[in-house]
C-alpha cells in the first residue's frame, strides 16, 4: 500500500484553507493533518504533528510567512516548506527562498497542479511557479544579465550543479556520484558561495538560465 504524505496548512484565511484542504484530500496520497491561522500556531502544530509538507501563506498578521519558515527551521522542523501566496513580487520570492522555502507557488495556479507540486517537492525537487521564475532571475541579477561563473567550479561541483538543476536531493546526488551525503552538502555549499547564491532553488534557476538555455552561436 502506498504511503500517505501529511500536510499542514498555515494561512489566516479560513475559507481558503478549507478549499485547499478539500483539494488535497481528494488525492489519496495526501492527508491534511492540521490547519493554523497564524505563524505561531503553525509552528506549534508542526512541532506536535511532524508533517511532511507545510504550505505557508506569505502575508499574515503578526508573523509573516518568511518569519514563520525561519522559526520552523530554528525549531528543527523537518519538513518541506512551500510558500503559497498571491504575491509575485521578486523581493518576496527571494526573501522566502533565503529563509529556507523549498518552493514558491501562486494561489492562482491550476488546482490540479498543487498535488503535482507536492509530489515533486517530496522527491526533493524545488518547485517554483513559472510566472515568478523571470522575477527571480531579475532579482538575482540586480536587473542586469546574469554572468556565468561556472568556470570557477571544480569538475565535481559542476556535476553536483547539474543534478541540482534536475531537482535531485542530496541523498539522490550522493547515490549518483557514489559519495557521502555529507560530501554533497560540502560541494553544494562551495558552489553556492562561488556563484554568489544563497539557496538550492536559486541554484536551480541559475542552472536553467546558464546551462539549459541554448547558448548563442559564436561569431
Amino acid at each position: 500500500m502506498e504511503s500517505v504524505s501529511t500536510v499542514l496548512l498555515i494561512d489566516d484565511h479560513a475559507l481558503f484553507r478549507r478549499g485547499v484542504a478539500q483539494l488535497i484530500q481528494m488525492n489519496p496520497g495526501f492527508e491534511v493533518i492540521g490547519e493554523a491561522s497564524s505563524g505561531r500556531e503553525g509552528v506549534r502544530l508542526a512541532l506536535n504533528l511532524k508533517p511532511d509538507v507545510i504550505l505557508v501563506d506569505l502575508n499574515m498578521p503578526e508573523m509573516s510567512g518568511v518569519e514563520t519558515i525561519a522559526l520552523l527551521r530554528e525549531n528543527g522542523v523537518d519538513a518541506r516548506f512551500i510558500v503559497l501566496t498571491v504575491s509575485d513580487n521578486e523581493r518576496d520570492v527571494v526573501a522566502a527562498l533565503r529563509a529556507g522555502a523549498h518552493g514558491y507557488l501562486l494561489k492562482d495556479m491550476e488546482p490540479e497542479e498543487l498535488c503535482l507540486n507536492l509530489h515533486k517537492v517530496l522527491r526533493g525537487t524545488a518547485v517554483l511557479s513559472e510566472s515568478v521564475t523571470g522575477n527571480l532571475v531579475h532579482a538575482l541579477s540586480g536587473g542586469q544579465p546574469l554572468h556565468a561563473n561556472e568556470g570557477n567550479l571544480s569538475a565535481r561541483e559542476q556535476e553536483v550543479l547539474e543534478y541540482l538543476g534536475e531537482g535531485l536531493c542530496n541523498k539522490a546526488i550522493a547515490r549518483k556520484l557514489d559519495i557521502s551525503v555529507g560530501t554533497v552538502k560540502v560541494h553544494v555549499k562551495h558552489l553556492l558561495h562561488k556563484l554568489d547564491l544563497h539557496s538550492r532553488l536559486e541554484a536551480v534557476v541559475w542552472h536553467r538560465e546558464h546551462v539549459m538555455r541554448p547558448r548563442p552561436p559564436r561569431m
